[in-house]
């Protein structure tokens, strides 16, 4: 810094001198020779973070501030100096020469990544300030990038069909991604859902909890939320959680209604990672070609069709957890919007596109009984007319429970090829011809 004044005696030349000399060092304190990774240090240690915050600042911090600025000291670090850094993150993240090497291909950071990075810094030397590292926080007076707000990019019906009918070849999977069009829950969200939390009974789940890395915290906007379930989800879940207490009978393990819906584990004892399920989804995404690859873009499908539908925007940011002033935690959305959010579940699961029954393979003991007898109305084997045998017939010959032939039986009743009525035989109904011959 280079400051200068005029003086007309040489006492009123000391005078300015010292006080030169006391503006040039005013930011300076005893303790001002610590550098920006030592304040760090100090920061990460006192500053109280979510699990999942505290792991992203830290990454930020090691790959882009302490490079840049760790060797620094505090005092040496102006607005100047950080809008130029900015810039640059801006240009490349590698922070690249403007002669980058041969085959080097800058990737510039996202405006809101440098703003976090911005952040961070201010957040830093503001604690320098107050613990008297520092008299002026520059950082508040350097301008971050502006914030930038994504547009949501949700699939469209032909998209979320092929991607749907893509993932039924592995029936958790598929599961898993219905219900984030339905709910529009967070990744974090649905790692954390635990059996307690499903009311197969009354058809709905609890979101109270969020699941980061191997850490079980609150949700992101520390709300709980009831969501209603459609009828196909509720089918679906219940399917889920027999194949589950099925496969702990295998193990020689007693089923857990505490265990996670969501697991590698054949016994649900071990929660999906946020990670791993971006990571699956995106390689899904790629392979289909879709517009986005992002899973955050299944929960706008949720909003999108609903409001689309007319939906009540209260109910719709109720069931996306997106409420404000906690207008949506569990006692009060539960009084003012049951009933709306039920006829929203039904909503959204008719909006939504489902594989054909064709293109998905039969996992479960229904789906394999439903496709049989599929198979034989669709090659002629059973004709228009022909009374199928009773539910305890069918559940003998095919050793499963009558109310699992039930359940074949009331899936093939959806699809328009049978007449169930209570206490009667179905009976095959008239196929259009492009279906007979298909």
């Amino acid at each position: 810094m280079y400051l200068r004044a005029t003086a007309r005696t040489k006492p009123e030349a000391k005078a300015e001198l010292a006080r030169l000399l006391n503006q040039l060092h005013e930011r300076r304190q005893p303790r001002a020779a610590i550098t920006m990774a030592q304040a760090i240090d100090q920061w990460l240690g006192v500053v109280r973070h979510e699990a999942s915050t505290r792991e992203r600042n830290e990454q930020l911090i090691r790959l882009y501030i302490l490079p840049t600025l760790g060797k620094k000291p505090v005092h040496k670090i102006t607005a100047e100096g950080l809008e130029i850094l900015y810039s640059r993150l801006l240009k490349c993240r590698s922070l690249c020469s403007d002669r980058p090497k041969a085959g080097h291909k800058c990737e510039p950071l996202a405006p809101n990544t440098v703003r976090k990075v911005h952040f961070i810094i201010r957040s830093v030397l503001d604690r320098a300030v107050r613990w008297k590292f520092l008299s002026v926080n520059e950082a508040e007076l350097a301008e971050p990038p502006a914030f930038y707000r994504n547009e949501p990019d949700p699939p469209s019906s032909d998209e979320a069909r092929a991607l749907l009918a893509e993932a039924s070849r592995a029936p958790d999977w598929a599961l898993l991604l219905f219900l984030t069009m339905v709910l529009g829950w967070r990744r974090g969200e649905l790692c954390a859902l635990r059996w307690t939390d499903v009311n197969l009974n009354d058809g709905y789940i609890t979101i109270e909890r969020s699941h980061w890395g191997n850490v079980e915290k609150r949700t992101k906007t520390n709300q709980t939320r009831r969501v209603a379930l459609d009828q196909h989800s509720l089918n679906q879940l219940v399917d889920l959680r027999e194949r589950r207490q099925a496969a702990c009978a295998e193990l020689g393990v007693e089923w857990s209604r505490g265990s996670f819906v969501f697991s590698r584990a054949a016994d649900g004892s071990t929660p999906l990672t946020p990670s791993s399920v971006t990571q699956r989804y995106r390689k899904l995404a790629t392979k289909l070609g879709l517009r986005s690859t992002r899973l955050h873009s299944l929960r706008h499908y949720s909003a999108t069709e609903l409001i689309a539908a007319n939906v009540d925007v209260r109910t719709v940011a109720g069931r996306l957890g997106h409420g404000s002033g906690g207008t949506t935690t569990l006692r009060t959305y539960a009084g003012w919007s049951a009933d709306a959010d039920r006829r929203a579940a039904e909503t959204i699961a008719t909006l939504i596109p489902r594989p054909e029954p064709a293109l998905r393979r039969p996992q479960s003991p229904y789906e394999q009984l439903a496709a049989d007898i599929r198979n034989s109305i669709l090659s002629g084997a059973l004709p228009a007319g022909t009374q199928l045998p009773t539910l305890a017939e069918l559940a003998a010959e095919h050793n499963m429970a009558p109310n699992t032939a039930a359940r074949a039986i009331a899936m093939l009743k959806d699809e328009g090829l049978l007449s169930a009525e209570r206490g009667r035989r179905a009976v095959v109904l008239e196929q259009p011809a492009s279906s007979a011959g298909s």
